[in-house]
């Protein structure tokens, strides 16, 4: 909503002392080129800055959805888009505004526009906590251009945004600010004189802890810099340093170097904690992975490769678990994502395990290497080209559905590894019945034992 005269008198006590003000607030961007992150949607052309250039409503959009986490800018972005263009400002949260609220809001917008040629930019938080009817009510606004809207939310807006709204509005998506993004923010927090100008240093390992625990939230990391600041400053220190800081956002700096040996070392530990059947040391390994703030997809490609590494067909459901998983954390990102990881990370250990699929491939591989790669048998060979039968191809093949049982006899690998076996399963979980089914298939197919 506009601000009522409590939010008034504080914003003009911030205005007269910007130290009064959040670092988060005093280091919000003031036009688009301050904008950490989001190069995708700042170049040239870009929709937002057809927002802030065009002062017409023809060729800028009248709506426009942000989609992203937490701390990526979707409130910075409508807040520079307005005051760059002079428009009149509204922001409503979805939190706490209803259809009233953004009545009330349209109807001004229509007697702005009308009485001073004045266009309204309404900024909706969280658009994703309105109902149906909610979003509706905002349609005509939208169709007729009586607001600019700028709507933001975390969650998949094909799923949370209606599709009237959705076909009239231009979705971008924000993503989470990289290391290089977040360690760039926190040092012109730190020189800039809307932030700290100069009044700290901030050791080599403190910035590596912040960026650690951001996440790629740039709130969260100024947040953290500033509580670190503050604390090294009553002490009258001019360096913040990591215990400083530890102790100012009492969170400690788990050893863990993304690029480094603690990367491999404890991703290594997970999946061996995975196949040891450990699932509080995979639960501890996985909770060092991400709370050092490592990419959740990095994590949900490891889980995809142990489920057929050590689990495969002894729970074939492991890896449909994973997979899943991994679709997840695509969608979601963290933080909610860990619970994704936590989940399939639990189903993984506490699987039963069996590596006859991982030895299989190696034995094949080995021969195929050695090169005990034969031609195919005649029979097994592409029979749809003219000329096909001439060379023998595809003749005296026994269609397996044509026979009782579905298993015909006859041979399949080249002379060369003919009648070897590859694949032996275990009695572990489901693998047991696999086993049963290759032992009366195998004897059907005129295979002996090695």
């Amino acid at each position: 909503m506009e601000p009522d005269l409590f939010i008034a008198a504080a914003e003009e006590r911030q205005s007269k002392d910007p130290a009064l003000a959040p670092l988060a607030v005093r280091m919000r961007p003031r036009e688009l080129d301050e904008v950490v992150g989001q190069r995708h949607l700042l170049g040239d052309g870009s929709p937002l800055r057809r927002l802030v250039r065009a002062g017409n409503g023809v060729t800028a959009p009248s709506s426009v959805i942000l989609w992203g986490p937490p701390g990526t800018g979707k409130t910075t972005l409508a807040y520079v888009v307005s005051h760059a263009t002079k428009r009149r400002f509204v922001e409503l949260s979805a939190i706490t505004a209803g259809v009233k609220e953004v009545r009330t809001v349209i109807e001004a917008a229509r007697r702005e526009s009308g009485a001073h040629g004045r266009e309204t930019l309404l900024f909706l938080d969280e658009i994703h906590r309105f109902s149906k009817a909610q979003q509706d009510s905002l349609l005509p606004a939208v169709e007729n251009r009586w607001v600019t809207l700028i709507a933001a939310t975390t969650e998949n807006p094909y799923f949370s945004v209606i599709s009237p709204l959705l076909s009239r509005s231009l979705l971008l998506t924000l993503e989470s600010l990289t290391e290089d993004d977040i360690r760039d923010l926190v040092r012109r927090a730190l020189a800039d004189e809307r932030g700290l100008g100069g009044a700290v240093h901030l050791d080599p390992d403190a910035e590596d802890h912040l960026v650690r625990i951001a996440g790629g939230d740039a709130r969260r990391v100024l947040t953290a810099l500033e509580a670190g600041a503050g604390s090294a400053m009553d002490r009258g220190e001019k360096s913040v340093t990591l215990a400083t800081l530890e102790a100012a956002v009492d969170r400690a700096a788990v050893r863990y170097d993304r690029d480094g040996d603690q990367h491999y070392d404890v991703a290594s530990a997970l999946i061996k904690s995975i196949r040891g059947s450990d699932v509080d040391a995979t639960l501890h390994y996985l909770a060092r992975m991400i709370d050092a703030g490592e990419d959740p997809r990095f994590i949900a490609r490891r889980l995809m490769i142990s489920a057929s590494e050590d689990i495969g067909l002894a729970d074939p459901t492991a890896l449909t678990t994973a997979v899943a998983a991994a679709q997840a954390v695509a969608l979601i990102g963290f933080p909610e994502a860990q619970l994704t990881l936590a989940h399939a990370a639990i189903a993984l250990a506490l699987a039963p395990k069996s590596n006859s699929a991982t030895l299989a491939i190696g034995a094949a591989l080995a021969d195929v290497r050695a090169g005990l790669a034969g031609p195919v048998p005649a029979h097994l060979r592409d029979g749809h080209y003219k000329g096909a039968a001439k060379l023998g191809h595809a003749q005296g093949y026994v269609y397996p559905h044509d026979v009782p049982g579905g298993v015909a006899e006859q041979q399949y690998a080249p002379d060369t590894v003919h009648g070897k076996r590859y694949y032996h399963p275990t009695r572990y979980g489901n693998e047991a019945r696999y086993a049963d089914v290759l032992d009366r298939v195998r004897g059907k197919l005129g295979h002996t034992d090695e």
